[in-house]
């Protein structure tokens, strides 16, 4: 983590109290001037202070693997990179397997935080599109997370039985997400929201222990004290509603209502979320409450999500001027609507272009230096430090580059960097 060292510096600074101070009161905060990195520094420290998670939002799936790859560096034990989906929510086909599950391994661990379960700092980054409702609710997803612990109960007839509901497929050997296992009292599965799959070995009724293991060699690692098993889709959850409202009938052909009794659900369930949920969720609603949401380059997200919406928009129009049955409600909604949303979090606004009056300038310029020349750079230094400028130094010989400048009557401190 190269940056934690300085983040832990710009904890105690002035200016984090003030900026602190400033969101607590405002619940919102203007800051632009600023370059990724040192957006990215801002963003985290201000999250750091409090001990609160991080949601990124940026224009851009490209700009949001950046922002997750640099977070990464920056004191964060989990970055999580939510992904999201360009197409219509009116679309009669399915999301990539992969998609949903990246989103189901968030969501597990946002419903973990938010049960207390969890205290590691977490960031996310996710596109703008992540604030539109496209998640069934939290409470209604809540019910269909299975949490396995060690020393708990276990009954294995009834926990295939669970796994089954999960949407997981029995196999002889699990080898990818979604799969589960059994071998006597050793039960493998592998959860769509977890990079390895895990052990469960049983004494008796007792789970007795939890491992991951890798699923190319079979060879138990780490062990693991819990583990919370999400639906491998959001199909069982949007039907289940469905099926109590009694709008199934009207929705299925009688072939899709066979297949649904084998287990086959249909394709493009999930653009029947409206008619499931009377108010779909985003990822905002999972969120906890002290979360901090970063707003990068708001302007590009609106401008962005101002696009989208006029295809979908158009899109929804057209597929309930053809439906003979039940219409779709509209689930789509403008980007203010969605900020308006988060207004129940400290959000930091972040934009790289500086604007006078538009909040707090962050603008950095870079000191003009002549290379080993220490005497021009400790006259410069005093220059910046009278006119109320801090300055970092980057240096490969940072403690003889301390010493050099203290030689020349420019006092400087070594921030050490933690591995």
């Amino acid at each position: 983590m190269a940056f934690s060292s300085v983040i832990r510096a710009l904890e105690r600074s002035s200016l984090t109290a003030d900026l602190l101070s400033k969101l607590k009161q405002q619940g919102e905060l203007n800051l632009n001037g600023a370059a990724r990195v040192p957006k990215g520094l801002v963003a985290s420290t201000l999250a750091h202070a409090q001990r609160a998670p991080l949601l990124v939002v940026t224009a851009t799936l490209e700009e949001a693997g950046r922002w997750a790859a640099q977070l990464e560096a920056m004191s964060w034990s989990t970055v999580h990179f939510y992904p999201t989906s360009e197409a219509s929510p009116y679309d009669p086909f399915d999301q990539e397997s992969e998609m949903t599950w990246g989103q189901l391994q968030v969501l597990a661990d946002l419903l973990k935080l938010r049960a207390g379960g969890s205290t590691k700092p977490l960031a996310i980054v996710a596109t703008e599109r992540s604030l539109q409702p496209h998640l069934p609710p939290a409470a209604q997803l809540q019910p269909y997370c299975l949490t396995l612990a060690k020393n708990q109960e276990l009954n294995l007839r009834e926990l295939g039985n669970q796994l089954a509901r999960l949407g997981y497929e029995k196999v002889a050997t699990v080898e990818t997400e979604g799969q589960w296992a059994q071998r006597g009292d050793i039960v493998d599965v592998f959860p769509v929201a977890s990079e390895l799959p895990v052990r469960l070995e049983l004494f008796g009724d007792e789970l007795e222990r939890l491992r991951e293991f890798d699923p190319n060699t079979q060879r138990s690692l780490d062990a693991v004290d819990q583990l919370v098993l999400t639906p491998t889709d959001y199909a069982p959850l949007i039907l289940e509603s469905l099926r109590q409202k009694g709008l199934l009938n009207q929705l299925l052909s009688d072939e899709a209502q066979e297949g649904l009794d084998d287990g086959i659900a249909p394709e493009g369930v999930r653009r029947w979320l409206g008619l499931a949920f009377d108010e779909p969720a985003s990822i905002l609603d999972y969120l906890p409450d002290n979360t901090v949401v970063a707003l990068d380059e708001p302007d590009q997200c609106r401008a962005h999500s101002d696009r989208w919406l006029e295809h979908v928009n158009d899109h929804w129009v057209e597929v309930n001027a053809d439906a003979e049955a039940v219409q779709l409600p509209k689930i789509h909604r403008r980007f203010d609507e969605s900020l308006s949303q988060a207004e129940v979090f400290q959000r930091v606004h972040l934009s790289e272009l500086a604007e006078e009056g538009k909040g707090l300038n962050l603008a950095s310029r870079s000191v003009p230096a002549i290379p080993h020349q220490f005497g021009k750079l400790a006259e410069t230094i005093r220059g910046e430090r009278d006119r109320n400028f801090s300055i970092w130094l980057v240096s490969a010989q940072p403690s003889r580059s301390v010493s050099l400048l203290q030689e020349h009557d420019c006092p400087a401190q070594f921030v050490p960097n933690s591995r």
